[in-house]
């Protein structure tokens, strides 16, 4: 699920939240930097018990418009049955790992903001595409699919109350959320009726070495701050170290870092990768900064014989 740029943004969070607090505790911050990449997987786990709680949400008004205790518009539905009985929905619903995920880690979310999931529901109600889904008797699993997909698309992601609330919930779920909505969407597309439950709780880092990278790429930056901070000294001629913006400091000073102690990772990627952050997370100009002083000191490494990059690196 997350990249190595993503886990790069980490990193830089945690350093950022670091110089904020004035705590120069490195264990703190590493518990800061696996705490803040393990709330990126409670957010996709988040948004797919959200689509149980939806299932659970119109299994209750079918259940209520059978008994007549309300008066119901989806049973002018060939169907009125359909949208539960949505093979994907269902999927998700009755995914038994999923739940025990769920339950172990106390994501009761929208048991206690019941509130989102009614008003997440309702906006499904008047929605056209599911309108024009209920409106056909049947359908098979690649409609049933296509639906899920648009319903997330449409309506679930771009909800301003339920950015909100997460943007409330966890500092760092800010960055979070594009990453993940977009995993979801690429998870949706990829799933397949033959899919095994385990399909929807795929692996948060591509293996071990991406936390591995994540806490040295910290620590490496936070140790060898005073040696970084002298690295940058006298490439801006221009700038006092003072106006240099604090994230153009930080993703500096970790560029600088794994230009010379990650040799696994290439001079190209490591430039790339940070210039890509800049122009995110920086000032508009940040990232032409930032390249003038990684090209200045990749030459002068370079002719230093600083550089002894091996292999082919990774993203």
């Amino acid at each position: 699920m997350l990249t190595r740029r993503h886990i790069r943004v980490k990193v830089m969070q945690s350093i950022y939240a670091l110089i904020q607090s004035k705590d120069d505790s490195l264990q703190k911050q590493e518990k800061f930097l696996k705490v803040s990449i393990d709330n990126t997987y409670t957010l996709y786990l988040l948004w797919l018990s959200l689509f149980v709680e939806l299932h659970k949400k119109a299994a209750d008004q079918i259940s209520l418009s059978a008994n007549k205790y309300i008066s119901d518009t989806k049973n002018e539905y060939p169907n009125p049955k359909k949208f539960i009985q949505n093979r994907m929905l269902l999927q998700i619903a009755n995914n038994n790992m999923l739940a025990e995920e769920v339950i172990h880690r106390k994501l009761d979310n929208w048991y206690l903001n019941e509130e989102y999931v009614k008003l997440i529901y309702k906006a499904i109600l008047e929605s056209e595409v599911y309108k024009d889904y209920m409106s056909e008797p049947s359908s098979d699993y690649a409609a049933d699919k296509e639906l899920i997909i648009t319903l997330f698309k449409t309506i679930i992601a771009p909800n301003e109350k339920i950015y909100d609330y997460f943007e409330d919930d966890k500092l760092t779920w800010v960055d979070d959320i594009p990453i993940v909505n977009t995993f979801v969407l690429k998870h949706l597309k990829k799933t397949k009726e033959s899919h095994p439950e385990s399909h929807f709780l795929p692996s948060l880092l591509k293996d071990d070495e991406d936390l591995k990278f994540a806490l040295q790429l910290l620590s490496r930056t936070l140790l060898k701050d005073v040696a970084l901070e002298k690295e940058i000294e006298g490439k801006t001629p221009n700038w006092d170290k003072d106006r240099i913006a604090e994230v153009d400091s930080i993703l500096l000073k970790m560029a600088i870092c794994e230009l010379l102690h990650f040799p696994s990772i290439p001079e190209r990627v490591t430039i790339n990768e940070y210039l890509e952050i800049a122009k995110e997370y920086s000032t508009p100009k940040s990232s032409i900064f930032i390249n003038g002083i990684l090209d200045k000191l990749t030459k002068e490494y370079k002719a230093e014989g600083k550089l002894n990059k091996i292999g082919r690196g990774l993203l």
